[in-house]
């Protein structure tokens, strides 16, 4: 319930919730996600909250359908809906404008704490992407952040728009542009870094904030590397310092 204050998005609501709940506390179980906050969000950030599901054990992550759904797809369907009387394991009342920006520390997703308790910690790489946060919103985000300044000297920042039509509208809108000016650089859509592919693998004892949703050791490459989670605003902004930083300061 409630909305988030400037600064906190989708990627920190559901660290937040995923901290509470456990890497397994939904093992093998649906975790459906519902209430105002909810009801309001864009269709991209219900994406990031149900992408995350499976990082606390889930076997899916749903929300139900309703008018922005049919608008994203372009099309009406039948709409299914959780039974009036269903009976839930458990469930979580998470008042998200009480939630500040959230950073999950290695090596694992559920060690969540607020980036104010990580700031100043040294950074070698950023990285905006992934299924979790490679939308064209998330770039906009980071966008908005990065234009007119230039990214740390001391840090590698990287951008994959997470399919080829967002990389494409990124590009029509002007931000990948924006982020190239900054010192940003922009790779070929898709999987990349976050499973230790091409450009963005970290050498030993490197640190990287990124936006994807697994920061175990060894996933980005070398497993004295480390990986903080946390959202694309978090992410564009401490590339800027050259250090973990509260992106409320930047937004």
């Amino acid at each position: 319930s409630g909305s988030p204050e400037k600064g906190v998005y989708a990627k920190d609501i559901i660290l937040n919730i995923i901290g509470q709940v456990g890497a397994d506390g939904a093992l093998y179980k649906a975790a459906e996600f519902t209430g105002d906050y909810v009801k309001n969000a864009s269709v991209s950030s219900r994406f990031t909250l149900c992408n995350m599901a499976v990082e606390m054990g889930a076997k899916n992550g749903i929300i139900e359908a309703d008018e922005k759904t049919r608008n994203f797809l372009g099309r009406n369907g039948k709409i299914f809906k959780s039974d009036k009387d269903a009976v839930y394991e458990d469930a979580y009342e998470i008042e998200v404008d009480r939630i500040e920006p959230q950073v999950a520390w290695p090596p694992t997703v559920d060690n969540v704490k607020p980036v104010t308790s990580v700031e100043g910690k040294k950074v070698d790489q950023a990285y905006i992407g992934t299924c979790t946060n490679g939308r064209l919103e998330d770039i906009e985000v980071a966008t908005r952040i990065l234009r007119g300044k230039s990214v740390a000297d001391n840090v590698r920042l990287l951008v994959i728009p997470a399919s080829t039509k967002i990389y494409l509208d990124a590009f029509d809108k002007g931000y990948l542009q924006e982020i190239i000016k900054s010192g940003g650089i922009i790779c070929n859509p898709g999987c990349g870094p976050c499973v230790g592919r091409h450009e963005g693998v970290l050498a030993e004892g490197e640190t990287c904030i990124s936006t994807q949703n697994r920061n175990f050791s060894g996933r980005m490459g070398h497993p004295k590397a480390e990986i903080y989670l946390a959202s694309p605003a978090t992410v564009a902004a401490s590339a800027l310092a050259g250090e973990i930083v509260d992106p409320r300061g930047y937004v």
